[in-house]
């Protein structure tokens, strides 16, 4: 088995993933980087991860890049997808998913840091983010083509017409940006684009 611990990072397919668990043999792992910048969703409307178009791209397009010996090592996983903790907008079913996104809990509570307080414990005065104070924020950082920008996760935001994300400076968007067409003028420097960035995680064997 590959000598490899929480916090490390590894090369599987083209990318490198930073290991988050590990667990009976598995690692979860997710991109060191963002890899690509894609609405949450390809249609106006409501939507839920379970049926939006990024997860069907993640779990074909995006999986069918890897090799068949890398395919076969790459885990299945029942994921729960829990409402928004702020506005109780529906999170939807579960699903499984080869390739996924991570939660706001994920996120908040497990991999990044623990944070939950902050997300249990709304101030009178937090609408849009999470708390730009969090010490936990920088762990959240991350670059597309070399500049900080936002990236993507599964949960609902205020509505189903948007989905939370991790802001550049690493702060969450509780309240969740547009999953189809998202009308901030801030655009990537590099791509012109104002869509979010792709993260992708998932759950693979270790090598023995």
């Amino acid at each position: 088995m590959i000598e490899n611990t929480v916090g490390s990072v590894i090369e599987f397919g083209k990318y490198k993933w930073r290991i988050l668990d590990i667990q009976d043999q598995l690692a979860l792992i997710v991109t060191e980087h963002i890899i690509d910048q894609q609405p949450y969703n390809n249609r106006p409307g409501e939507v839920t991860w379970s049926n939006c178009s990024l997860r069907a791209h993640l779990n074909e397009v995006f999986y069918e890049q890897f090799s068949l010996v890398e395919q076969a090592r790459i885990v299945p996983v029942l994921n729960k997808n829990m409402d928004n903790q702020w506005y109780a907008s529906t999170g939807g079913g579960e699903t499984l998913d080869k390739v996924f996104l991570l939660s706001i809990e994920e996120v908040v509570c497990k991999y990044f840091g623990d944070s939950r307080y902050n997300l249990e414990n709304k101030s009178p005065k937090q609408r849009y983010w999470f708390q730009k104070k969090d010490v936990n924020n920088v762990k959240r950082q991350v670059a597309f083509e070399g500049d900080s920008w936002w990236w993507w996760l599964r949960s609902p935001g205020r509505d189903n017409k948007r989905s939370v994300y991790v802001h550049g400076d690493g702060n969450i968007g509780i309240q969740g940006n547009g999953t189809y067409r998202y009308s901030s003028k801030t655009i990537h420097p590099k791509t012109g684009s104002n869509c979010g960035g792709v993260r992708p995680a998932m759950w693979i064997k270790m090598e023995e």
